[in-house]
């Protein structure tokens, strides 16, 4: 198949480290969700916690989508020094991350 056209997802998903509390984690997801006012690469931003019945979550509990219009508009929004700035800090408050960039396809 070939590659999808169109615009690219980067998809993060996280787990929380033990002692970060609600009212953090809050403000985190707040500051996350601000980047799509300060990073003009950065098109949408969706975040939401796992509710899936299956248990097959390995620990994550929270995912975040942010979407961009190439694969160059998000090496230029991980490029971005507020970027760099607010995921040293979101990264350090994390036990686990996965991150994927990927063309949504349909068949």
């Amino acid at each position: 198949m070939e590659e999808a056209k169109g615009p690219v997802k980067h998809v993060l998903l996280a787990k929380f480290k033990d002692d970060v509390t609600p009212e953090k984690i809050d403000e985190l997801i707040k500051g996350y969700a601000n980047l799509v006012n300060l990073i003009e690469p950065m098109k949408a931003f969706h975040w939401g916690k796992d509710v899936s019945i299956e248990n097959l979550h390995q620990g994550f509990t929270h995912i975040f989508e942010s979407t961009f219009d190439s694969k160059e508009a998000v090496a230029e929004y991980v490029a971005h020094p507020i970027h760099v700035e607010f995921a040293n800090m979101f990264l350090g408050s994390l036990d686990k991350v996965l991150v994927i960039d990927y063309k949504p396809t349909s068949v």
